[in-house]
């Protein structure tokens, strides 16, 4: 990545793979949410076999923690309390969708949320480490609406066997490589 084409080459790739699996957990861990008997645990190791990458699921455990310490302050929930007493370290899209059931979002808006969590947090690095215009950048991420709507639209959360398992080979062998570098810049 060098430029803003790049840039949205990227992010469009990353939407399709990471983005629509992220979406598609988010979307599963709000529809759990609001069951009963909720196992936690089996929905985390379904985020764990989509994601192959140690340093990747490292990043997504440090994020979806964090997220859910915020997210049992701002909206105290039994679902939470459930989720962090089951799955202490749970995968970010779980963390995002209980959250959001507990917020009162609908599983579709959770799961777009995701989506733009996908695109949004390289589109930011893309500024602070290439240097890139944010209103170029920003545009980018607007021209991206329908790819969003796209990614967020999930098959039914309820069929995790029918979840996406979309692949990065090249990010997942840049995050490992990352996780061992002297210096780090980003956890994700």
């Amino acid at each position: 990545m060098h430029d803003v084409a790049s840039l949205e080459a990227f992010l469009r790739g990353r939407l399709r793979t990471a983005g629509a699996t992220a979406a598609a957990l988010t979307a599963a861990a709000h529809t759990l949410a609001a069951c009963a008997g909720r196992p936690w645990p089996l929905l985390d190791a379904e985020a764990d076999a989509r994601t192959a990458s140690p340093a990747q699921r490292d990043a997504a455990r440090t994020q979806g923690r964090l997220l859910l310490r915020v997210a049992r302050r701002v909206w105290p929930s039994p679902v939470l309390d459930e989720l962090a007493g089951a799955v202490p370290s749970p995968h970010h899209p779980l963390a995002l969708g209980a959250a959001a059931h507990a917020a009162g979002a609908t599983s579709e808006e959770a799961a777009l949320a995701a989506a733009y969590h996908a695109v949004a947090g390289p589109a930011t690095a893309a500024v602070r480490l290439l240097g890139l215009d944010p209103v170029d950048v920003h545009g980018v991420l607007a021209g991206l609406a329908p790819d969003l709507a796209t990614a967020a639209r999930t098959p039914d959360p309820a069929d995790w066997a029918a979840l996406p398992a979309g692949a990065a080979p090249a990010l997942d062998l840049l995050a490992e490589a990352h996780a061992r570098a002297q210096t780090r810049m980003f956890v994700s």
